[in-house]
């Protein structure tokens, strides 16, 4: 196997636990193949089926929900590892409910979800794996509804904030999504984004230079 195929499978929750080799005699009888897709490609339209067990092996895909007036919130995104709209993969009904689309380059490692399904049944393990995914993604969900729905503007700032800060282990935030995307992911206003960023600056509990953004006292958060 490919390593840049191993190396992505061994961050995908479905093989947690998991040695190469098991990785690798694991697939070594299961039928897929590698998709390319290019920058900027739809992936999957809002409403259309997930027909395939889809796993990221590099590149970034944007999963957006659009409401009836057009505006978008980003839902999530998905990278090196993860797997594509796992939920859904065996659901009755498996309409997906979110557009995605590629940000860069994109690969996935793909098989039919009967295959999958072969794998699952004949190794507990990535059937338990399974299962803790799918509970994993009712964790998050439960934690996206509060941001967007409980949450004001500087409330979701701060999440974000705190969050980044944890994920990257640092004080001081790289960013690498624009401002308007940021806004899209908690379903705001870029004005208001920036406004609150400005207001944080100001008062010194963050300062900003460019796409790196240094929280300076986590209290005020």
């Amino acid at each position: 196997m490919d390593n840049k195929i191993l190396k992505a499978l061994k961050l995908c929750p479905l093989f947690a636990g998991m040695s190469d080799i098991e990785i690798e005699m694991t697939l070594s009888a299961a039928h897929y193949r590698i998709v390319e897709y290019d920058k900027k490609d739809v992936f999957s339209l809002t409403g259309m089926p997930c027909q395939y067990a889809d796993i990221v092996i590099s590149g970034v895909l944007i999963c957006r929900m659009v409401g009836l007036s057009g505006k978008q919130v980003e839902v999530s995104r998905l990278t090196e590892g993860d797997i594509v709209a796992p939920a859904f993969i065996f659901a009755k009904n498996n309409k997906m409910p979110v557009s995605v689309e590629t940000d860069t380059k994109v690969s996935v490692l793909r098989m039919k979800p009967e295959m999958l399904m072969e794998l699952m049944n004949n190794d507990p393990k990535l059937n338990l794996n399974f299962i803790r995914v799918l509970s994993n993604i009712d964790v998050f969900l439960t934690n996206k509804m509060k941001v967007l729905s409980l949450l004001t503007v500087r409330e979701k700032v701060a999440y974000f904030l705190r969050e980044a800060a944890g994920k990257q282990g640092s004080l001081t935030i790289k960013i690498d999504q624009s401002r308007q995307e940021i806004a899209d992911s908690f379903g705001i206003q870029k004005y208001s984004l920036l406004r609150v960023l400005s207001e944080m600056s100001a008062n010194r509990t963050i300062s900003i230079n460019g796409k790196t953004i240094t929280i300076l006292d986590r209290s005020k958060l």
